[in-house]
């Protein structure tokens, strides 16, 4: 934990300390949201599995050149290959064994997450008219918490029986039930596009990664944001 948040300050500070020394050069302020921005955000999500991610972000601009951001998200799931590899699946090889019915499963680990961090805003020479002129490009990176939830079903003969597990000699440990909360690192990059007055739109890639205690979990985002520059 203690290295990543070394990295993660690094990183931090190195945007800081570029976004400064181009702002003494005499930056543009952001082509796209002068004051700031807020947009929603909707993504495809893709690590240990594929899914969907949606959530919500707001900028302020600090000094020309660099914003601070706050996300806040949802990415459905997240799942773990350690999980689907061995928990469940010793689980299901029991019960196909004691029982007579068809047996399946299904593994998700949804993640709900809260980040904040610095978005250094990359000057570019010129200022078209064209909106591609003014497309604002970008790179970030911050740190937050997520929150990782176990969610497991099993079926035998088409009935889910998650519930009554217990009934078939069978309990299911914190690996495949509850919750835990833990740090997240992100880091990513995207450029900025103003579509018309105030809107803009945000085409953005995330790195994310949730440090959980068996197995860090890795969560990429690739997607789109939909808002309102001030």
């Amino acid at each position: 934990m203690r290295r990543v948040l070394v990295l993660m300050t690094g990183m931090i500070a190195l945007v800081a300390a570029v976004a400064s020394a181009q702002g003494g050069a005499g930056a543009p302020p952001p082509a796209a949201g002068g004051n700031g921005y807020v947009e929603g955000v909707a993504q495809s999500a893709f690590g240990n599995v594929t899914s969907q991610s949606y959530g919500a972000e707001v900028g302020v601009t600090i000094v020309p050149g660099l914003q601070v951001f706050v996300e806040g998200g949802r990415i459905r799931d997240v799942a773990n290959a350690a999980i689907i590899g061995v928990a469940a699946q010793t689980i299901a090889a029991y019960l196909t064994r004691t029982q007579s019915g068809v047996v399946s499963y299904s593994v998700k680990q949804p993640a709900t997450f809260g980040l904040v961090g610095l978005k250094y805003l990359i000057p570019l020479s010129g200022s078209g008219r064209s909106p591609i002129g003014k497309a604002q490009p970008y790179i970030m990176a911050g740190g937050g918490i997520a929150r990782v939830q176990n969610n497991v079903a099993f079926t035998i003969g088409g009935t889910d029986v998650t519930a009554n597990l217990q009934q078939y000699g069978v309990a299911l440990g914190a690996d495949l039930s509850g919750s835990v909360t833990k740090a997240m690192l992100t880091l990513g990059g995207g450029v900025t596009l103003p579509v018309w007055q105030r809107l803009i739109l945000d085409f953005q890639y995330r790195y994310g990664r949730i440090f959980t205690d068996d197995q860090a979990i890795t969560a990429q985002r690739a997607g789109l944001g939909l808002g309102i520059g001030f």
